[in-house]
């Protein structure tokens, strides 16, 4: 090395753990690299780089080639070199990056929105309805165009990372990524949060909107605005993110994206010439987005030389590692060894790992302002990582960040282990889970037919669904699920109750403790504001429908020449199990629905008991409007009868309101030939034979307990509509 060359120093700092020796090259010229992207760390901050000129400072970074498809970026030395005006941005792909910082005695390098000057952090929420939008295919191709990801088979459902998204093909967690994306010779850092759709996992998209400055709301070229739609443009629009409308699938034979355009317009508010057209899963237009994000949404506005503060905005368990936390930083950087502070719990914790999710987790050794990562912190514990916390810094208190609002459990089950041996297990299951979705609220309850259980909170019956399957599938757990019902209220009239319990007015989550109509003054049920979009096709069916659920009309208005949106007051008792199906299934899949808490008010509601063989079977009691009593309670043990399989004794199933029984049926018994082995001979040797067995069928209907498989405490609950 010449003596011209400049002065290598001794700072190095890793970006991603390599799997091989990284290439060392001394000089300060470009060298040509053989790959198609070039990741840069934001690990350069709070860096010092004395000057060997007294001048200024230059970077070299270095290149490590893991494969033509996927490099990974270091810091492989800083060198001093001459003084230049300005920062020089990113030359092209094919040679090594340096940039040149003009120096500035004893500060840290420039920054500009937690990262180097040349970034800008900004963190992008990528929205969407279920997978009918295909929005989760547009988030892999921004995964695959940045470099973030291969382009593989493998790699096609990347973000879903659940069984139960795999299988159902819907989004049940909000992912992060971070994408390095380069524009105008300049590169950005992104933050992606794919988030999911369906009503029942709103929780999801309101959590990722606090660690986020905008959203894409992509729409379907062909379906056009769902409820879903509706519903998740409100929650950005309240939380003032810029919102970047796309238009989907245009590649289908049936797409029309000038419909679509006037629809956003009108419902939205949204000029036409801000839509932009893609298509997912050709790739079409893919950068387009990326560079209206970059041009759109404004950077984050936190310092790095504010004090640490971070939202944890969610969490996993790790078998290994304990809690997994992912943070949001609103302030300061986090490195590696730092002790923190959970300003929930007041516990202080040394940070073992932290880094960036590109989606899987890549270690890095700090987090700055602006970005979204993850942090290991040896929380062994799954309730020391509160979704919602402030972390900071143990040295620097800080004011605790405004956190979330408490998701408002809408339908109620009860969960019980199949055997009773396993309910430590199974305790720990669903605390590991509820972890992961802090959405399900938990209390203690037990059951004289099921033993000690748990009377769970969800958002939706699909939510109660994906919670059970996620328990059998990750933690191995069988479970019975009871019939979900929705929180009722009662008004109490008897002093003794109101001072039993310190108040007049009380929710009911449990039909089995459901108040005598004696002590109460007045019953009050919850009501839903339904959104519903059709083709007008299907009005006159689904007004039917809506009517036949005691749903009152609100509002109904054309959003374009064909497509009709309506608004319902439901009682939510009346939709939560089987009328979304219903919907679908009576507007050839066309229709879309949406629901948003519209309060509680005043009902005719009454307890209805199911009884097996004159025993009551607590968890399939039931609240039912007073006017439909009879036709439920007949209904209800007409699917009984289906569902239960045929014993060796005879079983009558009945439903009862108080001491009267309002509907009956029979399930008939297994009968046995006893007379198979008499051939001929004397009446009496067979009229003695059926007479035994008569005797022990009896006997065994007092004292034999009826077997009620696991899911017909959901289907019995389920209507068949005409």
């Amino acid at each position: 090395m010449n003596s011209e060359e400049p002065t290598l120093l001794k700072h190095k700092f890793v970006f991603i753990p390599l799997t091989h020796r990284p290439i060392l090259l001394w000089t300060s010229k470009p060298v040509p690299l053989l790959t198609a992207g070039l990741y840069l760390a934001p690990f350069f901050l709070n860096t010092h780089l004395p000057s060997a000129h007294g001048s200024s400072s230059c970077l070299s970074i270095i290149m490590s080639i893991r494969s033509p498809h996927s490099c990974r970026a270091f810091i492989c030395h800083i060198v001093c070199g001459t003084r230049t005006n300005g920062l020089s941005p990113i030359p092209n792909f094919g040679s090594i990056a340096q940039f040149t910082i003009p120096a500035i005695s004893g500060l840290s390098i420039l920054t500009k929105c937690g990262l180097l000057c040349i970034f800008v952090s900004g963190s992008m929420l990528v929205h969407y309805h279920i997978h009918t939008h295909g929005s989760h295919k547009y988030s892999s191709h921004c995964l695959d165009f940045t470099g973030a990801i291969a382009t593989t088979d493998k790699n096609k459902q990347v973000l879903d990372k659940l069984q139960v998204e795999r299988e159902r093909g819907i989004t049940v967690k909000a992912q992060t990524a971070s994408l390095f994306y380069k524009y105008q010779g300049q590169t950005y850092l992104l933050n992606l949060i794919d988030t999911p759709g369906h009503v029942d996992f709103s929780y999801e998209v309101s959590r990722s909107i606090s660690a986020c400055q905008g959203v894409l709301l992509i729409v379907d070229a062909n379906q056009g605005i769902q409820a879903q739609t509706v519903a998740n443009f409100y929650l950005a629009f309240e939380a003032q993110l810029t919102i970047i409308p796309v238009i989907n699938k245009i590649d289908l034979k049936n797409a029309d994206p000038e419909r679509v355009e006037k629809q956003i317009e009108k419902v939205f508010d949204i000029p036409t010439e801000e839509c932009i057209r893609i298509s997912a899963k050709l790739g079409t237009n893919v950068e387009q987005v990326l560079q209206e994000v970059v041009k759109r949404l404004p950077p984050p506005t936190f310092k790095k030389e504010d004090p640490f503060k971070a939202l944890v905005f969610d969490s996993n368990f790790d078998h290994y590692r304990g809690v997994v936390a992912n943070i949001a930083l609103f302030g300061g950087y986090l490195s590696k060894g730092d002790r923190i502070i959970s300003a929930y719990l007041g516990k202080s914790y040394e940070v073992n790992e932290l880094g960036l999710l590109r989606p899987d987790e890549h270690p890095t050794d700090r987090l700055y302002a602006g970005q979204v990562g993850y942090v290991i912190a040896g929380m062994k514990e799954v309730k020391e990582a509160q979704i919602g916390d402030t972390l900071y810094h143990q040295k620097h208190l800080v004011e605790a960040l405004p956190g979330f609002k408490p998701a408002k459990a809408m339908v109620f089950a009860g969960m019980y282990p199949m055997d009773q041996s396993d309910y430590s297990a199974l305790r720990s299951a669903v605390e590991k889970l509820t972890l992961n979705d802090s959405s399900v609220t938990v209390q203690r309850d037990s059951s004289l037919a099921l033993g000690a259980g748990w009377r769970l909170g969800f958002l939706g019956l699909l939510h109660m669904e994906v919670f059970n399957q996620r328990l059998e599938q990750e933690y191995n757990a069988s479970v019975i699920v009871t019939a979900p019902t929705v929180p009722y209220k009662a008004i109490l009239s008897s002093a003794k109750l109101i001072k039993e319990h310190g108040k007049e007015e009380i929710t009911i989550v449990n039909p089995a403790q459901f108040p005598d109509r004696s002590v109460v003054k007045e019953y009050l049920e919850p009501m839903v504001m339904g959104t519903i979009i059709t083709p007008d096709d299907y009005i006159g069916k689904i007004m039917s429908i809506c009517l036949n659920r005691r749903a009152v009309q609100k509002n109904m208005v054309y959003i374009d020449d064909h497509r009709v949106m309506m608004k319902y007051l439901f009682p939510l008792n009346e939709i939560v199990v089987d009328f979304y199906d219903l919907l679908k299934s009576m507007s050839s899949g066309y229709a879309s629905f949406d629901y948003e808490d519209a309060g509680y008010q005043p009902a005719h509601v009454i307890k209805m008991d199911i009884l097996l063989n004159g025993k009551p079977v607590e968890e399939l009691t039931t609240i039912v409007h007073k006017d439909r009593a009879y036709s439920a309670g007949k209904a209800m043990c007409e699917r009984l009868q289906d569902a239960i399989p045929r014993q060796m004794f005879e079983i009558a199933v009945q439903a009862a309101i108080g001491s009267k029984v309002i509907a009956r049926e029979t399930i008939k018994a297994y009968k046995k030939n006893v007379l198979a082995k008499c051939y001929g001979g004397d009446i009496t040797r067979k009229m003695k034979l059926l007479k035994k067995q008569a005797e022990g069928k009896k006997k065994m209907r007092y004292i034999g307990t009826v077997q009620v498989p696991k899911d017909a405490f959901i289907n019995v609950l389920k209507r068949k509509d005409k």
